[in-house]
């Protein structure tokens, strides 16, 4: 950039004389730092940190307009299942043939006879929330087939279901009041990893397993070989 600087002296004999200052055209020049055509991606964190990237595939949603309460009892119902029961299941809540059991949040919960499946007596069809968590588990299944595991061997290793913050509305009600009309969204994340392989007993081990008796199981095999001879 250029400037002038004009600078006026005056002698005793009344003389005006005026200096011109024109310094020199810096060639050096600070750019401002362009900004990066493509957005910084955050990673992000799991509850479940012990469980193998290369070998699980993950999926997760966050802010979800589905309720928390709902959802959570859902997500725990199939919590160790294999993917394709826990699919099955969620599919027929959505057909209400098959009910989620209502363990925690159980508050002014109705019964019915498919809870008894489960051992309770309180269970709902949560539609909306069968529906988030097959698109979540048919997201981490794709995710796992783009990794190479085997698709049809996965278990739901982690499930875990989060609050999220709950967005506000009001409604009116008689004589000028105004009550809190508020929902409750959730956050869900979800870990499906290949199932361990089951091994078959040897018959050795079988057979010590079997001999493995108290004294009055022992008492009682005396009893029954003296009383056929």
């Amino acid at each position: 950039m250029w400037w002038i600087e004009f600078v006026i002296s005056l002698s005793r004999s009344g003389i005006c004389s005026i200096t011109v200052l024109i310094p020199a055209q810096s060639t050096t020049t600070t750019d401002a730092p362009k900004p990066s055509p493509h957005p910084t991606i955050k990673m992000v964190r799991y509850a479940a940190h012990e469980i193998a990237p290369a070998k699980s595939a993950r999926a997760r949603g966050a802010y979800l307009r589905v309720s928390f309460k709902n959802t959570r009892e859902t997500a725990q119902a199939i919590n160790g299942w294999k993917l394709q029961r826990a699919v099955t299941f969620l599919e027929n809540v959505t057909e209400k043939k098959e009910a989620v059991p209502f363990r925690r949040y159980a508050g002014s919960i109705g019964r019915t006879a498919q809870g008894k499946a489960f051992g309770v007596s309180k269970a709902r069809w949560p539609v909306k929330s069968a529906e988030f968590l097959l698109g979540l588990l048919k997201n981490a299944e794709s995710n796992a087939d783009a990794k190479g595991l085997d698709t049809g061997n996965l278990v739901v290793k982690h499930i875990q279901v989060n609050q999220a913050p709950k967005q506000r509305r009001r409604t009116y009600r008689a004589h000028g009041r105004i009550n809190p009309y508020m929902s409750n969204p959730c956050h869900i994340e979800l870990i499906l990893t290949e199932g361990e392989e089951v091994v078959q007993k040897s018959d050795a081990v079988a057979g010590r397993e079997e001999i493995r008796l108290n004294s009055r199981q022992r008492g009682a095999r005396v009893r029954q070989a003296i009383t056929a001879a």
